[in-house]
């Protein structure tokens, strides 16, 4: 396996590998899935959906020549705004600060109506950063869109994916921001149980080979593979490939949800993504993945983007049209001003930056937990993201397995009587029962306020159990 110096995955065993015809390197070709395959993926919505009669036509514009009066777009004349600049960090040196201009043309492009699946350049980014970060290249029968936020991408290819009362398998405990949209489509929400080591992908293999004869199988399995939320847990690449292995046994596609990917700080090399592994596959074209900028450059620009097979990106793209036209031109812009500016290499030296930042708060909580909580709760070490999920043990005579009580009241009420705030691990369960596992979240609380938090969670803690 080779990695880039920030521990980015450029290539892993079997993935494009060069071959020698008569002496001379080829790479290996990758087979992908036809796009007739993805017909009985496609919900009954996304079945119907058809181009937007305009933005259908956008592209015919760009013909030299051509005198266009085909779209409603206001003249740029009349935008007040002549340029824009802004300061930002430099990944190598955060002491110092970098100004960024946009103007002409490059504004221009910010402040009108764009391409629904963004702007060309951006895309063309984008695509070399998933290149350099999972292995894979143009011409694999992929494409990239961009969204308003990972979330919007979810909801779209849930919705083109997804009919109402369809089986869905999800991960559990779960992102608790999916369990809406399938409730919206009264889904069965299929749970397949987790521990430290991600999906538990035997327990995934033992609910489909026993799945009930004439009922149909689902179609999408739910997972964030790295620093989970809300368990914080990475799935190891043995779990994967075997996700992947089922993938095309059982014949469903992995809605490979990643907003933490550039957050990993464990100390052994960060396993391959789903996206990457299926290079090693007979084919491609089972992962959607999603990909969010609001853990690493903003949360407030909404900036997102889906990477997969063209027809289901095509499918999202035409949801876009006829819901938001597209994502923020501006917000656009103003991304690849960023990134153009840094390039890769300092792009990817940021996120190595951020990854070490949330280690340390990582440390910092975990410390706190064992100097408060240490008999009184359980917990694994998360190796990415932004979250501890610990259980309390709600009972001095604590029996592993067997009525281990449930967290909600204690959170919801007492603890935040006393004065902390933290979510009751039932809220991440698709199907809501009892737990006594909490989420808490280390990005923002300084270390004081993690240890005063942690010391009014014990001492409610120690009065629920008779102890205090």
């Amino acid at each position: 396996m080779v990695t880039h110096s920030d521990g980015i995955i450029v290539s892993a065993s079997g993935v494009s590998t060069p071959i020698e015809t008569n002496g001379h390197p080829v790479e290996e070709v990758v087979k992908s899935l036809p796009a007739d395959f993805y017909t009985e993926f496609l919900s009954d919505a996304a079945k119907i959906r058809k181009p937007s009669p305009i933005r259908g036509l956008f592209p015919l514009e760009n013909k030299p020549g051509v005198i266009s009066l085909l779209a409603g777009k206001p003249n740029d004349a009349m935008f007040p705004f002549k340029s824009l600049s802004f300061n930002i960090t430099t990944p190598t040196d955060p002491s110092q600060e970098q100004s960024i201009s946009l103007s002409g043309k490059d504004l221009s492009a910010g402040l009108q109506y764009g391409p629904t699946g963004g702007l060309p350049r951006l895309l063309k980014w984008f695509i070399g950063l998933q290149t350099l970060s999972h292995g894979r290249k143009s011409g694999e029968g992929w494409s990239l869109s961009m969204g308003s936020g990972s979330q919007d991408l979810i909801y779209k290819a849930v919705s083109a994916l997804v009919n109402p009362g369809d089986a869905v398998l999800v991960e559990s405990p779960v992102y608790a921001g999916v369990i809406p949209m399938f409730k919206s489509l009264h889904c069965e929400q299929i749970e397949i149980e987790t521990d430290a080591n991600g999906v538990c992908s035997h327990s995934l293999r033992d609910i489909l080979e026993n799945w009930p004869i004439g009922k149909p199988k689902p179609k999408v399995f739910y997972t964030v593979p790295y620093g989970c939320n809300p368990t914080g847990m990475t799935a190891t690449v043995e779990r994967r490939k075997e996700v992947l292995q089922l993938a095309r046994e059982h014949n469903f596609l992995i809605l490979e949800d990643d907003p933490y990917f550039y957050l990993y700080f464990g100390k052994a090399a960060r396993p391959p993504s789903y996206f990457q592994l299926e290079l090693d596959e007979p084919e491609v074209g089972r992962v959607i993945r999603f990909d969010s900028f609001s853990k690493i450059l903003s949360a407030g620009i909404r900036m997102g983007f889906a990477s997969g097979p063209k027809p289901i990106i095509d499918a999202i793209d035409l949801h876009t049209a006829s819901a938001n036209l597209q994502s923020s031109s501006l917000i656009q812009a103003i991304t690849l001003a960023l990134v153009e500016e840094w390039g890769y290499a300092n792009f990817f030296a940021h996120t190595q930056a951020v990854a070490e930042f949330y280690r340390k708060k990582r440390d910092v909580f975990e410390s706190a937990l064992n100097a408060h909580l240490s008999g009184l709760a359980e917990w694994c070490t998360p190796e990415a993201g932004m979250f501890f999920w610990f259980k309390l043990l709600l009972s001095p005579n604590h029996t592993p397995g067997v009525d281990e009580g449930d967290s909600e009241d204690l959170i919801r009420t007492k603890a935040y009587e006393n004065g902390v705030l933290a979510l009751p691990g039932t809220v991440f369960l698709p199907n809501g029962r009892k737990t006594s596992f909490v989420r808490a979240s280390f990005s923002l609380c300084t270390e004081e306020q993690v240890n005063e938090a942690l010391k009014r969670l014990r001492d409610v803690l120690l009065k629920e159990r008779g102890q205090a």
